[in-house]
């Protein structure tokens, strides 16, 4: 009888709750980076074992709300803890508990919500009794089903968050084929892909206010090449600058990079285009939140 289970992996800013979604779906679906906030809509993950498909949401992480984009954010996260099986709560355990944290936890146990606390980067832990403290404090201030102590680095422990996770699964018919690893639309997932490496390369003032838009996506009939047409999305002119960067080569390197991963995500060779165009405050505008397919809805 096939069974099925919705889990939510909630948490802080940069405590991998995309690297875990990654790790358990086994593709790279969920942009990475180290600058917070890389996640800015929920992503489904799906995950098949047996008879049992397992549906992922990632989430945006738990900060303070400093304009629209990052209201739309924080509401995903509530919307996200509601009417599923459990929650995945991440926490990097190189780091101190905070406020928004406890809040979150406390209103879960408060709706009888199971979470499991999985405590990550244990492998930045010299001394490992710091773990058993800080289980000590997580357990002192909420309940959870399972504490589990991991490194997705090096994929230690994501087996046991994955058994662990097979418990909750109830028999119900699968909401998804099983050959599918995500609900993230292609276009979507492309995006991501260029807007990840423009993370990777930019200052820390200018990645927050970049969108990326792919306004075409086709396969050449004649031959097997994937065109990809995309424009990156930025709030002032003098960002305009820095994503091109001087004689275009930070936007060559940005681009030569997603087309590498892009090439290797969809196995084929690719065409990418990509341009930068401004608007400015875009992330105070909810209409351009909503065309960029960044609001909760």
């Amino acid at each position: 009888m096939p069974k099925t289970a919705f889990i939510t992996i909630a948490g802080n800013t940069n405590a991998g709750k995309s690297s875990l979604l990654n790790a358990i779906v086994g593709e790279k679906i969920a942009s990475v980076s180290s600058k917070p906030q890389t996640t800015r809509t929920r992503i489904t993950g799906i995950r098949n074992i047996d008879d049992v498909q397992l549906v992922f949401f990632d989430t945006p992480g738990l900060h303070k709300p400093v304009n629209k984009l990052s209201e739309h954010m924080l509401n995903t996260v509530k919307e996200s803890v509601s009417d599923i099986d459990a929650v995945v709560f991440v926490h990097d355990c190189t780091k101190k508990t905070n406020e928004q944290e406890i809040n979150l936890l406390k209103s879960l146990n408060k709706s009888k919500m199971s979470v499991i606390l999985v405590l990550n980067k244990i492998d930045l832990i010299r001394n490992k009794e710091d773990i058993a403290v800080s289980i000590a404090e997580f357990s002192a201030k909420a309940d959870f089903d399972a504490i589990i102590p991991i490194s997705i680095k090096e994929n230690n422990g994501i087996d046991i968050v994955i058994d662990e996770i097979m418990s909750f699964a109830e028999e119900s018919v699968h909401y998804f084929p099983d050959d599918m690893i995500t609900d993230q639309p292609e276009k979507v997932l492309a995006g991501e892909m260029i807007r990840e490496k423009l993370l990777e390369l930019l200052k820390d003032e200018v990645p927050h206010g970049i969108a990326v838009g792919v306004e075409q996506m086709s396969e050449r009939d004649d031959k097997d090449i994937l065109d990809i047409s995309a424009v990156i999305y930025c709030e002032r002119e003098s960002h305009k600058g820095i994503i091109i960067g001087k004689g275009g080569a930070m936007l060559k390197k940005a681009s030569t990079s997603a087309r590498i991963e892009l090439e290797d995500f969809f196995q084929i060779k690719v065409n990418l285009k990509c341009w930068v165009k401004v608007k400015e405050d875009w992330r105070n505008r909810e209409g351009l939140i909503r065309s960029f397919g960044l609001s909760e809805q």
